[in-house]
C-alpha cells in the first residue's frame, strides 16, 4: 500500500529515495481503476523504474469541483486500486503548496536532488499540455513517457507539445535509460490499451449500476 505525505511526511526525505528513479502518475484519480494499475505496471517493467507515484491532485485547475470527491475518498480508493509494494499512493502537492505540475516538479527535485524522476501521462494529456501553465518546463525539467489511449494518439503526436518537442523524441528501444537523458526528452509507448475510463466509472456509479 502507498503511504500518505499528510500522515508520514518525514518517510519522504530526500535520502529515502536517493538513487531510486521514479515514475509520477498525476491527476485526479476520480476514481482510481484498473486502467492507472495497468499503466503503471507497464511502466515500472517498460522504463525500469523503482516505483510509480500515484500523486492524487487536490483539485486540477483544469477540472470543475463539481462531482469531484473529496481528497480524503480518492486517496483511499486509490490505496486500494494500486495494491502493490512499488506502487505508492500520495497527496504531496498539500505538503509543497502547489497546484501547477511545473511548480511541483520544481519543489520535488529540491526536496528530492538525488531522485531520477519521470513524468506519466496519457496521450490525451499529452494532446493537451500546451494549455498548462509554464508546460515546456516539465519538458525542460524531467523526462516524459507517454502512454497510448484508446482514440487519443494520432491526434496527440500531431499536437503542439509532440512537434515542439519532435527532435527530442527518444525511440522505443532507448526508453530504459530515457531518465538519464539530457531534458527535454520524451517518448511515446505503445502500450497495450485498456478500456478503463473514470468517466465511465462516475457515470455507471451515478445511474446506481
Amino acid at each position: 500500500m502507498g503511504r500518505s505525505f499528510q500522515k508520514v511526511p518525514h518517510l519522504y526525505s530526500g535520502p529515502l529515495y536517493a538513487g531510486l528513479t521514479v515514475g509520477i502518475l498525476g491527476g485526479s484519480f476520480n476514481p482510481a481503476h484498473a486502467g492507472h494499475r495497468h499503466i503503471s505496471l507497464f511502466a515500472l517493467k517498460a522504463l525500469g523504474l523503482d516505483r510509480v507515484w500515484w500523486m492524487v491532485s487536490p483539485q486540477n485547475p483544469l477540472k470543475p469541483t463539481a462531482g469531484m470527491a473529496s481528497l480524503a475518498e480518492r486517496l483511499a480508493e486509490a490505496r486500494a486500486v494500486a495494491a502493490h509494494p512499488r506502487i505508492e499512493v500520495t497527496a504531496i502537492e498539500t505538503a509543497l503548496g502547489t497546484r501547477f505540475t511545473a511548480d511541483t516538479l520544481a519543489k520535488l527535485q529540491r526536496r528530492f536532488p538525488k531522485t531520477r524522476f519521470v513524468w506519466l501521462m496519457g496521450a490525451d494529456n499529452l494532446r493537451q499540455i500546451s494549455r498548462w501553465k509554464l508546460w515546456t518546463r516539465i519538458f525542460d525539467s524531467v523526462a516524459v513517457a507517454v502512454f497510448a489511449r484508446p482514440t487519443y494518439s494520432l491526434n496527440a503526436l500531431s499536437g503542439k507539445a509532440a512537434q515542439r518537442f519532435t527532435r527530442r523524441r527518444v525511440s522505443v528501444s532507448g526508453v530504459k535509460g530515457l531518465a538519464r537523458r539530457r531534458r527535454p526528452a520524451w517518448a511515446f509507448l505503445r502500450n497495450p490499451l485498456h478500456p478503463a475510463s473514470a468517466t465511465a466509472i462516475r457515470q455507471a456509479r451515478a445511474a446506481g449500476s
